[in-house]
């Protein structure tokens, strides 16, 4: 009996007990450095103080405006001292970022205002502007010069909310997808093709190539033969006829986006969508109903930041035809209009002509007055973009920063000082280091590094380490105390039997 239990004996001898908890404990140990490289996070330092030195740093255009009255005698001197002294009053130019200067010597990228005598209403060409004043109207030339300068230079500043609420926000690529929507094909007034290619060619290639300074275009059309309504158009009589009406809250809701298929590639470009509605023949005509309920003449809306749609009421029903000629060429005419206004092309006052035939109708004050607001849009998004980085970073003590992110705000930076010191060479240089300084301030932004901890805050780490190091740890605090007892009980065995063993050594002496 003896026998066999002393190999169990040995095996459970304190000795061999105690040094096994310690190997566990060797091991944690040794694991430590391990886990702590693999569980740290890196945080690189970031530029604070440059990206608080944007704040309130405005982008600044210079401008030159070059006067002359042509053959006419106006005292020219004169003239340019009053004109420039009616910039200075107003306060609108500086608060929008221009700052003119106005001579009567013009260099090549100047700006031209020509005095001459006469009735005719405002006439541009090019970067020239051409203003007829009455002979007892020369002492307020000045004032007349200042106007149309702020009308042509600052037109955004006349905006209503709703039309500065339908601009797109600016993006260097734009998605446009065209759509023929049928309501209902079956019907005799449904048009199963159309003659897409002419109508972009004539009506929109002009425009898209004027703006493609500011945006690459992706063009793309489909048609569609069944895209029911989501709700019943309103039965009105008029002229003894029965007509259907759209009131504003139906148009707020016309896209029936759960049935409509409106987009057929995939693409992160944002996308503008126009669609050509044709009304099934239960529907039709389809009007455009005012707030009052009245039939408008319109055929056509906006809806903000995602599109226009222009709804197309065949003159005769039919056979299922091709839509082309001038009934297309009317719509995709809307199209254009209404694309202007989605990407923010401001327009000219009515009494201002164009002396051109050009179909984009965009002239170059149109043309330079939005690259401005486009960069300065830019500009002001980046040092955003910036500044909520370094607020995240600040608040948020274990995130991340890898050298990644700091690449990308440093580059940033140095893109937004590009955009400071060409502002005065060139205005589209400066649009381009603009949208360059804002794409990689929002990547630095959306780094999926920095995002990862938005998911998993340092809350999340307790809740996923605590039952792994629970279940080991208990077991092995369990053997250390349990050890530790078994360990005092043995020293206080040997203290007893110590003297227990010197007294029966004296005895046997």
């Amino acid at each position: 009996m003896d026998a066999i239990s002393k190999p169990a004996l040995a095996f459970e001898s304190p000795l061999t007990r105690r040094s096994i908890i310690a190997a566990y404990f060797l091991v944690i140990f040794l694991a430590l450095p391990l886990w702590w490289k693999t569980t740290s996070i890196e945080r690189q330092g970031l530029p604070a103080s440059r990206v608080s030195a944007q704040i309130g740093r405005d982008l600044v255009f210079p401008v030159r405006i070059a006067l002359n009255t042509g053959p006419h005698e106006l005292g020219m001197d004169r003239i340019v001292l009053d004109v420039q002294r009616q910039i200075e009053k107003n306060g609108d130019f500086e608060q929008n970022g221009l700052q003119l200067h106005v001579s009567n010597a013009a260099t090549a990228n100047d700006y031209q205002v020509t005095l001459r005598l006469g009735t005719w209403d405002p006439v541009i060409k090019g970067r020239e502007v051409v203003l007829e004043i009455l002979p007892e109207h020369v002492g307020i030339a000045a004032m007349q010069v200042a106007d149309i300068l702020v009308t042509l230079l600052m037109p955004y500043t006349s905006l209503w909310s709703s039309q500065a609420e339908r601009i797109v926000s600016y993006s260097p690529r734009y998605r446009l997808a065209f759509t023929l929507l049928n309501e209902d094909a079956t019907g005799d007034n449904a048009a199963l093709s159309w003659d897409v290619r002419g109508a972009l060619s004539a009506q929109l290639s002009p425009l898209l190539a004027r703006l493609s300074v500011l945006h690459n275009f992706t063009i793309e059309s489909q048609v569609q033969y069944h895209g029911p309504l989501a709700f019943e158009p309103h039965a009105l009589q008029v002229a003894e006829k029965t007509e259907y009406g759209l009131t504003p809250e139906d148009l707020t809701v016309f896209v029936n986006s759960a049935q409509w298929t409106l987009s057929s590639s995939v693409s992160n470009d944002p996308v503008l969508h126009f669609i050509a509605f044709i009304p099934s023949s239960r529907h039709s005509p389809l009007r455009i109903l005012d707030s009052d309920g009245s039939p408008t003449p319109s055929s056509a809306f906006i809806l903000p930041q995602w599109g226009g749609i222009v709804i197309y009421n065949p003159e005769s029903t039919g056979v299922a035809h091709t839509l082309a000629g001038r009934p297309l060429d009317a719509i995709f005419a809307t199209f254009r209009q209404q694309l202007s206004a989605l990407l923010g092309v401001p327009e000219l006052p009515p009494h201002v002509q164009v002396r051109s035939n050009e179909l984009a109708g965009v002239t170059d004050w149109q043309l330079d007055a939005l690259v401005r607001r486009r960069a300065a849009e830019n500009t002001a998004s980046a040092q955003e973009t910036l500044q909520s980085i370094v607020r995240l970073v600040a608040q948020i003590e274990d995130m991340p920063v890898g050298e990644d992110v700091k690449g990308d705000v440093e580059n940033a930076l140095a893109a937004l000082d590009q955009t400071y010191s060409t502002a005065s060479s060139s205005q589209f240089q400066v649009l381009a280091f603009a949208s360059k300084a804002q794409s990689i301030a929002s990547r630095a932004f959306f780094n999926p590094g920095m995002l990862a901890l938005l998911y998993f805050p340092a809350e999340h780490k307790w809740a996923v380490y605590a039952p792994l190091f629970a279940s080991v740890a208990a077991p092995l605090l369990a053997s250390v105390i349990r050890e530790a007892i078994v360990w005092r009980r043995e020293k206080k065995a040997k203290a007893a039997v110590a003297p227990a063993a010197d007294d029966r050594g004296h005895k046997a002496g």
